[in-house]
């Protein structure tokens, strides 16, 4: 990798409400395209790399501001970024060599320090990190030299690498003075020129990049919560780039003439998930596999997606996942079987439950909850539908720790391994809202070993544990919708990144 950011390049502090920065307009695209345009499904929370999670809307926007020591490319394989190499050294310590000579915008250098920093920036708890819980393994950061260091862990961390793909870097001097969640200054190929929070941001090429120079010179990302917006902007030749629109919008698409649509695998887990922490399902292993055996996923994906996406094999994760496990089926629908559990769970009679669904996140979402409420109506469970925005159920679920008695969601992990989806599952994590002392111990195994098969193995028993006490009901892997104009051609990727890196003009 060659090394050209020395020097200051344009100081850019993008603001809130529209300030925009003046930077230098030399970068160049081929094919005379030079402008991108991509419409994000929902609004970009924060900047502050440490604040978020979100890979769809505010780490993709992150992605082209700063940069990380690896990066997850679209064949989905990991690849150098600002860490030229890294390598195992046992099973507690991980050493990475940097890229030498990379600086910020302002001059600070991105070296063996700067990442340190980073790291206790967000291992401290008064920061309140939202990425924290990823990185707690970590107890040590060796710095070597300005190019190496070690990560040292209290115990294996065989997807360490993998995780540090969502870790962004941010300039430890900058960031003392200034406020991450509404300005910029990293090492990525894009600065950024303009943050109107719910409307747009608009990205400009580096001069001098350090890596290789993007493909255009303005990205723009443009929130367009809507799905039809979203279509109608693209047929217009509004945006480039769209994604997560009804499968069924896509012969309509291919057939205007305008834009070309299809569909990807994706990594995204959709399920119903139960509190189990609370009556009725707490406990009641028999209530959760009756409404398994009551749920007909493959007619709500036949019906609404037109064949895309694909049947979850009693797990959460799909095939892309280190960690999949190949012999776990479907649940059958069994509507027969369904009342039967019923019964020997103590409903007989049937009962009545709060189904909680949040609005305008969920590949038709609102549309799969009434026919999933009617499906287990044929049984005798009669789900209360509440409809929330998601940001209020996001807080209601992650902070109050006060999810009703089940919810139309979906997960992902973008490191693609078990050691990440299933923490998700695992009693006392705060998304669980599940109790398996078995479950956890086996997670804890698949921790305390490097070695892969020995993982797999785990991993294998953690799953099928949890297909036999179900804390959910594993339905499918949302299909990833995507369109472009005639005018771009995008790395189609499975999981949830939408880059300007990743694009190319025609």
């Amino acid at each position: 990798m060659s090394i050209l950011n020395r020097g200051f390049a344009f100081v850019v502090c993008g603001l809130l409400f529209g300030t925009a920065a003046l930077v230098p307009d030399t970068a160049q695209s081929a094919g005379g395209k030079s402008t991108v345009t991509i419409g994000l499904v929902g609004n970009v929370a924060t900047l502050d790399p440490h604040k978020t999670a979100t890979s769809d809307t505010d780490l993709s926007v992150i992605s082209h501001l700063y940069s990380s020591l690896v990066i997850r490319g679209p064949d989905l394989k990991l690849k150098p970024n600002l860490a030229k190499s890294w390598r195992a050294v046992d099973d507690l310590t991980w050493r990475f060599e940097l890229v030498p000579g990379v600086t910020f915008p302002n001059g600070e250098k991105m070296d063996a320090q700067a990442v340190k920093w980073n790291v206790d920036r967000v291992l401290d708890p008064k920061l309140k990190a939202r990425i924290r819980a990823w990185f707690t393994p970590i107890k040590e950061v060796r710095v070597i030299n300005p190019t190496t260091l070690e990560l040292v862990t209290d115990k294996p961390f065989a997807a360490l690498a993998d995780q540090l793909s969502m870790f962004f870097l941010l300039p430890p001097k900058w960031s003392q003075n200034h406020n991450p969640a509404i300005e910029a200054m990293g090492t990525g190929p894009y600065n950024l020129v303009e943050f109107k929070s719910g409307d747009h941001l608009t990205l400009r090429a580096k001069d001098n990049y350090w890596g290789e120079k993007p493909p255009f010179k303005t990205a723009i990302f443009r929130i367009m919560p809507e799905a039809s917006s979203r279509i109608a902007s693209l047929l217009a030749g509004e945006v480039d780039l769209i994604h997560s629109f009804p499968p069924s919008e896509i012969a309509r698409i291919n057939a205007s003439g305008r834009a070309e649509a299809g569909s990807e695998p994706s990594i995204r887990f959709m399920m119903l998930k139960f509190n189990n922490l609370i009556p009725p399902f707490k406990g009641n292993q028999k209530l959760r596999l009756a409404i398994n055996s009551a749920i007909d996923s493959q007619s709500i994906l036949d019906s609404l997606w037109d064949g895309h996406g694909s049947i979850a094999n009693c797990q959460p994760m799909s095939k892309a996942y280190f960690g999949f496990n190949p012999d776990l089926k479907p649940t059958p629908y069994d509507p027969k079987k369904a009342k039967a559990l019923l019964a020997e769970a103590g409903y007989p009679n049937g009962l009545k439950v709060d189904f909680e669904v949040p609005t305008k996140r969920y590949l038709q979402g609102e549309e799969i909850s009434q026919i999933i409420a009617a499906q287990l109506s044929e049984v005798g469970v009669e789900a209360n539908i509440i409809e929330m925005d998601f940001g209020q159920w996001l807080t209601k679920f992650r902070k109050a720790g006060n999810l009703g008695n089940m919810a139309y969601l979906g997960m992902a992990w973008p490191t693609l391994d078990a050691d990440g989806l299933l923490t998700l599952f695992e009693p006392g994590n705060k998304y669980a809202y599940y109790e398996n002392q078995k479950f956890k111990d086996l997670l804890s195994k698949a921790r305390s070993t490097t070695n892969k098969k020995e993982r797999l193995g785990f991993y294998k028993e953690a799953t099928e544990t949890i297909c036999a006490d179900p804390p959910h009901v594993s339905m499918f892997h949302q299909p990833k919708t995507w369109a472009q104009s005639k005018s771009i051609n995008w790395q189609k990727r499975g999981d949830e990144w939408f880059r300007a890196m990743d694009i190319q003009p025609r």
